[in-house]
């Protein structure tokens, strides 16, 4: 250890002789560790952000969803139809509940864009037809009063829960709770408001993003009494209708395990009566595993492109500590003379070559930390986790190059002729 230590402070020595060339060396292997944190940070942020957003619909979860058919599939004889029939029907569910074995809870909805009315207040929402286990299967959070019960379902209440936004334009200077709102042509009493959450992104082309902050949600039986199956809309003086039973059916099994086996009991229950594939089937389970097998290869190229910078650094560090062993060629010729054995002189140069290594390790990873806040806080959308993987890989890779590097100039000085070495000006 005392050798180490001797050997250790005559190469800091001989390092800050030249302060500036050992410098700009360090600065490459600095710029490549932060390189290598940063991108693997924006990776593993994004990544995550993505597996967020799909593990929030539930891994044990299998979501099925009415689909309006395109306009060949409209057409009937050259001419569109003026009812437009589609998705999914109270059969479908049915079957499901009645036929698949696996199945712990099912949940019914029905969705319809309307404008939600309290006084002269008013604002275009969705309204939610649902049972009492919707806010489970959607993590949502109660700020005031009470989510729907199956009581209100089963006795057909005109009750309503508004999402937190809904309630904020509707009463902004009053508490929501017990008062009314005005859904088409009918009253409904406010039992309850949720908390703010965050809208659901679009997952690739497999399901539409949800924003869950303008809604109002109502028991599914009132939804199917009030507003019937057919929806009327009357838009520049022209009329469409459509007629949907349900907008989605969610399934949750009992383990991850049984998502698979599931699926295509679940295809036997609705694609034979849906030849106009109006109906389409979501398993968050498979996206995440495509996000994860995604995010690996994404965190693997970043990582190669960023560790690049690091051997471009190592490759300065082995440049420069060929120079110094031709500097020092007269000192090490006096060394062996004085009786340094070859690995004294090897162990000398390696060590230099460590510390350029790890003092622009550390300093990358400083600055590692530092440049995915920056972007963070220009780029808000965007995030950013360092992770101890990556500082760990970003400082072994550069400490590696550090000793790679400088193996070759090390046992180039070792292997020096000591007279040789004395004789050189």
């Amino acid at each position: 250890m005392g050798r180490i230590w001797r050997a250790l402070k005559l190469g800091m020595k001989s390092l800050l002789l030249h302060k500036l060339r050992s410098g700009l060396t360090v600065l490459g292997i600095v710029f490549g560790v932060a390189a290598v944190i940063s991108m693997l940070s924006i990776a593993e942020g994004s990544s995550r952000e993505a597996q967020e957003k799909i593990r929030a619909l539930g891994a044990t979860n299998i979501i099925v969803r009415s689909v309006k058919p395109s306009d060949e599939v409209q057409q009937t004889a050259g001419r569109p139809a003026r009812v437009l029939n589609y998705g999914l029907k109270y059969a479908d569910y049915d079957r499901m509940v009645e036929t698949i074995p696996t199945i712990r809870k099912v949940l019914p909805i029905r969705e319809i864009r309307k404008q939600i009315r309290r006084g002269p207040y008013a604002i275009d929402g969705r309204v939610v037809g649902s049972t009492h286990e919707y806010a489970e299967f959607n993590l949502l959070q109660i700020e005031k009063g009470r989510f729907l019960t199956a009581s209100d379902n089963e006795k057909y209440q005109n009750f309503a829960v508004l999402a937190n936004e809904t309630a904020e334009k509707l009463f902004p200077y009053e508490n929501p709770l017990l008062q009314s709102i005005k859904l088409g042509t009918d009253y409904y009493t406010v039992v309850g408001v949720t908390a703010k959450r965050a809208s659901s992104a679009g997952i690739g082309g497999s399901l539409a993003a949800q924003d869950f902050n303008r809604d109002v949600y109502i028991p599914l039986n009132t939804c199917k009494l009030r507003f019937g199956e057919k929806i009327v809309d009357n838009r520049s003086g022209s009329m469409q209708a459509e007629e949907t039973q349900l907008t989605q059916i969610t399934l949750q099994v009992n383990s991850i395990n049984e998502v698979q086996p599931t699926v295509p009991l679940i295809e036997a229950c609705y694609v034979p009566y849906h030849p106009k594939k109006d109906v389409e089937m979501t398993v968050p389970y498979d996206l995440l595993l495509e996000a994860e097998r995604q995010a690996r290869q994404f965190s693997i190229i970043l990582g190669t492109i960023a560790a690049i910078s690091l051997l471009v650094g190592g490759i300065g560090i082995m440049n420069i500590m060929l120079a110094t062993v031709t500097e020092r060629t007269r000192e090490i010729g006096i060394r062996r003379a004085l009786g340094a054995k070859r690995r004294d002189i090897t162990e000398q140069f390696l060590i230099e070559t460590i510390v350029l290594a790890g003092v622009g390790g550390l300093l990358g990873v400083a600055l590692g930390f530092t440049i995915p806040q920056i972007i963070v806080y220009f780029i808000p959308d965007q995030k950013a986790i360092v992770t101890t993987y990556s500082v760990m890989l970003a400082f072994g890779i550069s400490v590696a190059v550090g000793i790679l590097f400088g193996i070759y100039p090390a046992r180039r000085a070792a292997l020096m002729d000591p007279i040789e070495a004395l004789r050189h000006e």
